[in-house]
């Protein structure tokens, strides 16, 4: 009898010892996962700033946030459209910034952008330097891939604002979900690549919606 219960004990030490070398291969397996999704995010993040990703993320977020201050600051008939319409493109500016591994909310001000408030035009950007990604594109080449486009709430003849372009440039934009597109120019300052005036966005609007997520803009002159 003392020799099956000296077996049965040198079993179980056995089991309890293989139990606890899975357990922990499966522990060593998960840190390892979770190291590699971290370094994979880092790696991410880094990528995004390096290329100067974030930091358009943030001017871009930065502007129009300064746009809806002022709006705020100095209402007119028009604000609160404007004002819905620039918050629907700051919760776009901050969903890029999650899925580039940037700050979300991370914000800055371009110095240089007017002051577009009160739903009047900023000081002119004629000045403004064109070595910006956008500015530096060729005729005819497709610019800020991947930008959403909305509406200033501002009324006129067709036209856009832009923080990449300077005023006088001609922009194409395409409405991919439904094939409509509209030339337009350039005639002040805004915190979007491309942000069109009601006219023009009557042009290529899809009914009852204020944002177009799928554009395609073209700088054509």
């Amino acid at each position: 009898m003392s020799r099956r219960r000296t077996l049965g004990t040198q079993k179980k030490i056995a089991l309890l010892v293989g139990a606890a070398a899975v357990a922990g291969g499966g522990a060593f397996l998960a840190a390892n996962a979770s190291n590699a999704a971290q370094t994979t995010q880092e790696a991410r993040t880094k990528a995004a700033q390096d290329s100067g990703v974030c930091q358009g993320l943030a001017t871009a977020l930065g502007n129009n946030q300064r746009f809806i201050e002022g709006q705020r600051a100095n209402p007119d008939a028009q604000s609160q459209a404007r004002i819905e319409n620039r918050e629907a493109v700051v919760a776009e500016i901050e969903r890029k910034q999650a899925a580039s591994g940037c700050a979300v909310g991370e914000s800055a001000q371009d110095p240089q952008a007017g002051q577009d408030t009160g739903g009047q035009a900023g000081d002119q950007a004629g000045d403004q330097a064109g070595d910006q990604a956008g500015g530096a594109a060729q005729a005819g080449e497709q610019v800020c891939a991947g930008s959403t486009v909305t509406l200033s709430g501002e009324g006129g003849a067709p036209a856009a604002s832009s923080n990449q372009f300077p005023v006088g440039t001609k922009l194409k934009v395409t409405n991919l979900d439904n094939g409509k597109s509209t030339t337009v120019e350039v005639n002040s300052v805004s915190g979007s690549c491309a942000l069109l005036n009601n006219a023009a966005f009557e042009q290529v609007r899809e009914e009852g919606k204020f944002l177009i997520r799928r554009a395609l803009i073209e700088k054509v002159g």
